[in-house]
């Protein structure tokens, strides 16, 4: 969607195209008044810059099929552009409370804080996630019209290191996040916790 006005700069420039202030005009002039003119005038010059630069996270035109391919393209890079930025996009795209325990990962627990987060997917049933070579869908359903599941199968980079994950997908309704498509959980397919977890 362009936010553009119906006047563009290089049309209001060429009314008057060799004079400005009674002479020729600066040659920067007309590059930085048309660059300028894509950017309605209530945001500040650099929004669009500042826009291209943002965490990467969810969008609202990503569907919940989309939405878990590019978390899962993150954890298979996970440590680029820097250590752990895969587990980032993951928390960016949680759509549970920080205020709350959270059953994200099965059971309770209490991931306001992104390291307790982090730490989950250094646990061992998690970890295959972290720069895995391979994964294939293995079965995708439409629970409601805005709840969405879906099971993947992964290989992580270790000689016989596979397991299967349950994404549990929620589009919001209402509020900031009004038609996206968030994590509600995301489930390793054993008991990835019966041994404890210290997080």
């Amino acid at each position: 969607m362009s936010l553009s006005s119906p006047i563009t700069g290089a049309q209001c420039l060429s009314f008057h195209p060799k004079s400005f202030h009674g002479g020729r005009r600066p040659a920067h002039f007309s590059s930085r008044f048309r660059a300028s003119a894509d950017i309605p005038d209530f945001l500040s010059p650099d929004w669009l810059e500042s826009r291209q630069k943002r965490p990467f996270g969810p969008r609202l035109n990503f569907s919940a099929e989309e939405a878990i391919s590019c978390q899962l393209d993150a954890l298979k890079c996970n440590d680029q552009p820097h250590q752990d930025y895969g587990i980032e996009v993951m928390y960016r795209f949680a759509g549970f409370d920080p205020f709350e325990r959270s059953t994200y990962f099965g059971p309770h627990f209490d991931l306001g804080q992104f390291e307790r987060f982090r730490r989950i997917f250094h646990h061992s049933s998690y970890r295959v996630l972290l720069g895995h070579k391979e994964r294939q869908i293995l079965s995708s359903l439409w629970v409601k019209e805005n709840r969405f599941k879906q099971r993947v199968w992964v290989q992580g980079t270790r000689p016989t290191e596979e397991e299967i994950f349950e994404f549990t997908m929620v589009q919001r309704l209402g509020g900031c996040w009004d038609g996206y498509w968030l994590t509600e959980s995301l489930h390793h397919d054993g008991d990835s916790f019966s041994g404890g977890m210290a997080y």
